[in-house]
Formats: structure tokens, C-alpha cells, sequence
């Protein structure tokens, strides 16, 4: 069961720009089709991207080797996970880079409909967890027990958490199984949402400023691990199935080999650009390095990924083969 749905969207249209998002919310905008999308005989690619980091260095890399290598006009369109797929089937979008897993769009569309083909994997392994800092971690090391996590409720109290210990979250809009563990689980805790991934790194990194306690909902790949050192803390196992029924949800989230789909009629007549983005493979460590240039560096999507194509001959010039 892959349950490992994430983040959602505003727009970001345009062929040279991808915006690091700091609000939370977002309407679907499947109807603002590109011009570009699926447009037949002409040298022109789409591509779906949301609102993370790491997707959005996905789509920079392959938007730029698209057009500085394989002379195609790159569109980027930003949608919500779920009707990202609607659009992606009609052929309104060409390519999702980074899917966390959708069984039930993967059904119709892929095996049902036919409308998409699987694109291949990534290469990067996703995951989501709860973690501390390392620092408190190495202060208590039971903490990173679930077991335990009630003894030091008071440690992550907040203004906002309402006397329990504060569980920091994203976006409200974030599909996680947070709320259903505290619950289930039966934990003295709070979930608390800081209102989109720009905020909860900005929240956690002045909690380590500090060095302070904090409990977060977090996920992997994330180039802030390279600045916040954080240690996980241990759920009940996962296993499959466990997570089936959202309210009853007492295990840990899964890992799963993030992947790649092609509009089914782009993935047959879409040359050299199709068999490029089925080619496209890269490592956690790639992506995580195009992150850090674009969120914490502050370089814009391109210049990072112009960086990372100029020092990683290599890895490229294989997808181009």
C-alpha cells in the first residue's frame, strides 16, 4: 500500500521559471491547460510539477537539458497531486517527474484507461516520518521510541499545542496519517500545521538555533538534514495493509521508490524528448544537492540546475543516449 501522498499546490506556469511556494492551499487548476501540452509534431514538452523541493528539482534539471541539450520549449504547470493525474490523462500535462503513489489513479488510468504509461523509476526512495532533533536525541536517547514519546510531552509543549506536546505539520492541505497515530496511538500530543513546507523549515530551523525541542512530521529526500541533523523516531513497523483505513492508522509510514508517468499518447509519439524523461534516473544525493542551491543557496531553478548539469557530465549524457 502506498500511502505516501504529499504536498499540494498553487500554479507556476512558464517556461524558464519554477517557484519555491510558501502558501498553503491550492485551487485546481487542471482546466488551465498549457498551450504547449501534447502538442503533436511540434518541439514542445510540459511538464507537472509540484510543490516541494525536490520535485521542483527534478523538472529544473529535466527542463533545462530539454531545452539546452534537446532544443525543445519546455511548459511547467503546477497542480494538485490528484488532478495532476486527471491532467496528465487528457493530455493537458506530459509528464509527472515525481509521484509518491497513487494506487487508485495508478488503476484507471494506467491499467484501466490506458490514458498513462508508467514512466520508470526516479531512483530516489521516499519516506516520511516523525523526527527530533539530533541534539535531543542524543540528550535522551529513548526518545526516539514512540513508547516514550508520552514521558516528554512536556518538552513540545507550545502556545499553540494547547497544554499537549506539539506534532509540528506542514500544510492542513499536506495528506498525512498524523492526527489518526495521535489518536490511535494514544499520544499526548497536538498536531499543529505551520502552514506550508517554507514555514515548517523556517520554525525548525530557529527551533535549532536554539536548540530546542521539537517532534515534526518530516520526509526524505529534504536537503534540510544537511543543516538540521535529525534522528527518527520509531513507529509501530509498517506493514502492508496497515494503513489502509485512514482512521485507524496506528503503524509507520512506508518507503517506496518514487516514479516517473508519461501521457500514454506522449510516452508512444513523443521522441526524443519521451525517451529522454524515461531515461532520467538520478540518485537522493542529486536531487538533495539541486535543492540546497535552490532553497537554501537561493539560486534560481535554472542556475542550479546549469550547475549540477556542468558537474555531472556523467550522469546526464546517459539519459541523452
Amino acid at each position: 500500500m502506498r500511502k505516501l501522498k504529499r504536498r499540494t499546490a498553487l500554479i507556476a506556469t512558464g517556461a524558464a521559471t519554477v517557484s519555491l511556494l510558501t502558501g498553503c492551499g491550492a485551487a485546481d487548476m487542471t482546466k488551465q491547460a498549457s498551450p504547449f501540452a501534447n502538442a503533436r509534431g511540434s518541439k514542445t514538452v510540459t511538464l507537472s510539477v509540484q510543490s516541494w523541493v525536490g520535485a521542483q528539482s527534478n523538472v529544473a534539471v529535466a527542463q533545462y537539458l530539454l531545452e539546452h541539450k534537446l532544443g525543445y520549449r519546455v511548459d511547467t504547470v503546477q497542480v494538485d497531486e490528484v488532478p495532476a493525474w486527471d491532467a496528465l490523462s487528457q493530455g493537458r500535462v506530459d509528464a509527472i517527474l515525481e509521484d509518491w503513489g497513487h494506487p487508485d489513479q495508478e488503476k484507471r488510468y494506467v491499467e484501466d484507461k490506458k490514458t498513462i504509461a508508467r514512466g520508470g523509476d526516479l531512483g530516489v526512495t521516499g519516506h516520511i516520518g516523525w523526527f527530533v532533533p539530533t541534539y535531543l536525541a542524543e540528550q535522551h536517547p529513548d526518545i526516539t521510541d514512540w513508547k516514550n514519546l508520552n514521558k516528554y510531552a512536556s518538552l513540545f509543549r507550545t502556545a499553540e499545542s494547547g497544554g499537549k506536546g506539539q506534532l509540528m505539520d506542514g500544510s492542513p492541505s499536506y495528506v498525512t496519517n498524523d492526527k489518526a497515530l495521535v489518536h490511535n496511538l494514544k499520544l499526548d500530543y497536538q498536531v499543529v500545521f505551520a502552514g506550508s513546507e517554507a514555514a515548517q523549515i523556517t520554525q525548525m530551523k530557529q527551533f535549532a538555533k536554539e536548540k530546542k525541542p521539537f517532534l515534526t512530521y518530516w520526509y526524505a529526500p529534504q536537503w534540510l538534514f544537511k543543516k538540521v541533523p535529525m534522528t527518527e523516531v520509531k513507529l509501530p513497523p509498517y506493514q502492508d495493509g496497515c494503513d489502509a483505513d485512514a482512521a485507524k492508522v496506528a503503524c509507520a509510514y512506508p518507503r517506496t521508490s518514487l516514479q516517473k508517468y508519461l501521457n500514454a499518447g506522449f510516452a508512444k509519439s513523443g521522441g526524443k524528448a519521451a525517451a529522454f524523461l524515461k531515461k532520467f534516473k538520478w540518485t537522493t544525493e542529486d536531487q538533495n544537492e539541486v535543492s540546497l542551491m535552490i532553497a537554501d543557496q537561493k539560486l534560481s531553478p535554472e542556475d542550479a540546475a546549469k550547475k549540477w548539469v556542468d558537474s555531472h557530465p556523467s550522469v546526464w549524457k546517459r539519459w541523452l543516449s
